[in-house]
């Protein structure tokens, strides 16, 4: 027992050099020796700007809002936790019809991911599906579309994970620049999508998601592509 009458919690190893008046250079070492791994934590955080686009036709109320609000936590924390930062701005926006019926997106940045919180996804892409969400480029924005009347937080993993992460995993994992898929490709490549979710979900792994999101970043030089 110290002299002050206080038990030592210390690590015996710091407590043993203390006797020998060397606490100070086991502090120090102990330090020495866990900078570089504090450094390279921080060096591995991959930040991604992202502009949140809320679409005022659907004129949502707070309890829908407050719905979005907790997919996106859901979906930030997970990301967080596999080191990828999701840089998030949110602005009103717009979905508008052209007298093709093509959507006209209002309030999205070419120079970022840009994702749109709507109530339902646009035939253009939905077709009768009820989807809860898309990931595309189009007209020169990398876009993900969450229809608020369908989507999720998560369910049951590796079968129903979060839809914001799900379809931001699509843009990551760069399959938003491929051609559509067939049946059992498209297929195969969500049960692909909802395994990486749940990992991530359940055991917060996910190297492939973050060097995914770094190659993303590096072909498309966010901040610098034109608005």
């Amino acid at each position: 027992m110290p002299e002050s009458g206080r038990l030592d919690l210390r690590p015996r190893a710091c407590r043993l050099e203390s006797r020998h008046g060397r606490l100070k250079v086991c502090a120090t070492r102990r330090a020495l020796l866990l900078t570089p791994l504090v450094v390279a934590a921080a060096d591995s955080v991959v930040t991604v700007p992202v502009r949140i686009a809320i679409d005022k036709r659907p004129k949502f109320g707070e309890e829908r809002l407050t719905y979005w609000r907790g997919i996106w936590d859901q979906a930030w924390g997970d990301f967080a936790k596999v080191g990828v930062r999701l840089d998030a701005k949110t602005v009103d926006g717009e979905i508008k019809r052209s007298p093709a019926d093509r959507p006209i997106f209002v309030g999205l940045d070419r120079s970022v991911l840009n994702i749109v919180v709507t109530d339902h996804i646009p035939m253009l892409w939905d077709q009768g599906r009820a989807l809860r969400g898309v990931a595309f480029r189009y007209d020169g924005y990398d876009t993900v579309l969450i229809a608020l009347n369908y989507a999720v937080r998560h369910q049951v993993p590796f079968f129903s994970v979060n839809t914001c992460e799900h379809e931001l995993l699509h843009v990551f994992l760069g399959d938003i620049f491929e051609r559509p898929p067939g049946a059992l490709k498209g297929q195969w490549r969500e049960y692909r999508i909802e395994g990486y979710g749940s990992r991530m979900w359940l055991f917060g792994a996910g190297a492939a998601v973050r060097e995914g999101a770094r190659r993303y970043l590096a072909r498309f030089n966010f901040g610098s592509r034109p608005q």
